[in-house]
């Protein structure tokens, strides 16, 4: 192969990933394609057929000398998943999977106790200070490409069949271990895709040009057909030049707006505002390289923008720095979901997250959740970024319809808990119906662990996933979703761990004194040391349309080898659309 690639490594490192995933590949007795892994030539794989979602046989297949299940959609096998096994789950003593054969030679881990870094990335608060002017910016640049030729309904128009699949992967762009850690099942699941959907925070920290490369075009260099993106908070934090410059075309940027007059909070906003740094145009252009085969390739319209193929309109819209449509989009948003085609939403703020409705409120009025639950827009689920886990809330709503309502920020960057969800109770939707990933008593598990190593008390904060599973079990009255084997006893030390890392209790259950686990633990502590050795909780959807229904999958990625070629499937659920 030779060659240096544009972050400065050899290209030839890329092989022996190839070589370990191989190995680690047991493929079974169903037909075979060539699929380029890698950095490797294309290789006979079993199972993926190069086309479309084979979705007439969604079930899977248990192999008689294996745990493993066999997945007829691929034809691949399919590892325990979380909810099977604690080894499903990533824990155990288990290989590391290959994947850093993947990154470039030098990784700047993101710390969020960086004062500089800090400095960098206080749009957000000066716009919750002294108002955001985000949805003026926005329609600059969407006024601007409209003038650069860009359709006017902002409508991508594909000639997909009826049946076709694509993916979903959320808050990804992080460059570290995580996010290379989900590559590899994703290629793998990928295979037979038209496109991918980027829900939310393309790059980490603050949306600079210069990170592209590492993470975004390196990672998914492979990928191979176009990608499309919705904007996060973190993209924004550069007043979304480089997601404009990447994702919109290359149209020069739109005219500064004049300055504000002192004194007053518009002008002190405009004084301490962080402004986009240059960009390396030359290492911009060899980062695009990396994704440079006309297969991949795809201009969207804009931030926002919604995609007809097949039978579905896909509609992403785009939240901002605090979670709000803006006037314009919101007008827009209303009227790309007339009509009688079957609508997904992919939205930068989900929905329903953490047992409660956030509606996302539009500028002038109403909420996007009154435009998606509307019948006459046929909605059938709505996905959000910006909260690092997976749930699935499915809604039924007063004209009979269930409308699933989905969060899918796992993609790459640090875990945010899913342990101090409480026992759900929202919009008719309870424990029964509710799904996440990683599962509470995994969630709790990964945080005692990693306060014991902060904290230097690993004697009292560790727990066993048995035992963090089962004190999550009586919290919440519930049954425990893996049979702890041996029975565990649930003693007062495990208790109060769990009461102090914050494990979700009963509604009727007054919430004490907890460490932060949510907001400030994970400004302080994920993003600098708390995910990178495995098992990582990462995940990604798989869409399967046909004219029927829509199949969606969460795939999980642990980051062990075992399971690296095989990513589990965490949650999968039909989705009528007649």
């Amino acid at each position: 192969m030779g060659g240096t690639s544009p972050s400065g490594g050899a290209d030839d490192v890329r092989e022996p990933l190839f070589v370990l995933l191989a190995a680690n590949w047991r493929p079974t007795a169903v037909p075979t394609v060539a699929v380029r892994l890698p950095g490797a030539a294309e290789t006979p794989v079993a199972g993926a057929t190069g086309r479309g979602p084979a979705h007439r046989t969604p079930h899977r297949r248990r192999s008689p000398d294996s745990r493993r299940s066999v997945d007829r959609c691929y034809g691949a096998p399919v590892s325990d998943s979380s909810r099977d096994t604690a080894a499903g789950a990533g824990w155990g003593d288990a290989e590391q999977g290959a994947y850093r054969q993947l990154m470039p030679g030098r990784v700047e881990k993101i710390s969020w106790l960086n004062p500089r870094l800090l400095w960098a990335a206080r749009n957000g608060v000066l716009a919750s200070w002294f108002g955001d002017p985000t949805g003026r910016t926005r329609g600059r640049l969407v006024a601007q490409r409209a003038s650069a030729g860009a359709p006017a309904d902002k409508v991508i128009r594909r000639t997909e069949p009826d049946e076709f699949s694509f993916m979903v992967i959320g808050d990804t762009g992080e460059g570290d271990e995580p996010q290379y850690a989900v590559v590899p099942g994703f290629l793998r699941v990928s295979q037979g895709t038209s496109f991918a959907v980027l829900a939310s925070d393309v790059i980490y920290p603050v949306g600079s040009a210069d990170d592209y490369e590492t993470k975004f075009f390196r990672p998914y260099r492979d990928y191979r057909a176009p990608i499309y993106a919705i904007p996060g908070n973190h993209d924004w934090y550069e007043d979304l030049g480089a997601f404009m410059r990447v994702f919109c075309g290359d149209a020069p940027p739109p005219p500064a707006e004049p300055a504000p007059r002192p004194p007053g909070r518009a002008w002190l906003r405009s004084l301490l505002w962080h402004r986009p740094r240059p960009d390396d145009d030359r290492r911009l252009t060899q980062a695009r390289a990396l994704r440079g085969d006309a297969v991949q390739q795809a201009v969207q319209p804009g931030p926002y923008w919604a995609i007809d193929a097949g039978p579905v309109r896909i509609i992403g819209i785009d939240t901002g720095l605090l979670g709000v449509l803006d006037a314009e989009q919101g007008a827009w948003l209303r009227e790309v979901s007339q009509g009688p085609r079957p609508k997904i939403l992919i939205t930068g703020s989900p929905l329903y997250v953490d047992g409660e409705h956030h509606p996302c409120p539009i500028e002038g009025g109403g909420t996007v959740d009154d435009i998606v639950s509307a019948p006459a827009h046929r909605y059938v689920a709505a996905i959000g970024g910006d909260i690092h886990n997976y749930q699935r809330y499915p809604v039924r709503l007063a004209d009979g319809r269930t409308l699933q309502y989905v969060v899918a920020g796992g993609g790459g960057a640090f875990m945010h808990a899913t342990h101090t969800i409480p026992r759900v109770s929202v919009a008719g939707v309870t424990e029964r119906d509710f799904r996440c990933y990683p599962l509470r008593g995994d969630s709790l598990a990964f945080y005692s662990r990693l306060y014991g190593r902060r904290l230097r008390l690993r004697r009292f904060f560790a727990l066993t996933e048995e035992e963090a599973q089962a004190v999550v079990a009586e919290r919440l009255g519930i049954p425990p979703t893996r049979t702890p084997r041996p029975q565990v006893r649930v003693t007062r030390r495990i208790r109060l761990v769990a009461s102090l890392l914050g494990a979700g209790s009963r509604p009727e259950r007054r919430r004490g004194f907890r460490l932060p686990v949510r907001k400030i633990y994970t400004q302080l502590f994920s993003p600098g040391s708390a995910t990178y050795s495995p098992p990582f909780f990462k995940c990604f959807l798989r869409l399967d349309v046909s004219p029927e229904s829509v199949r969606l999958r969460c795939h999980a990625a642990t980051g062990n080898l075992a399971q690296e070629l095989n990513p589990p499937v965490e949650d999968e659920v039909t989705i009528p659309l007649v």
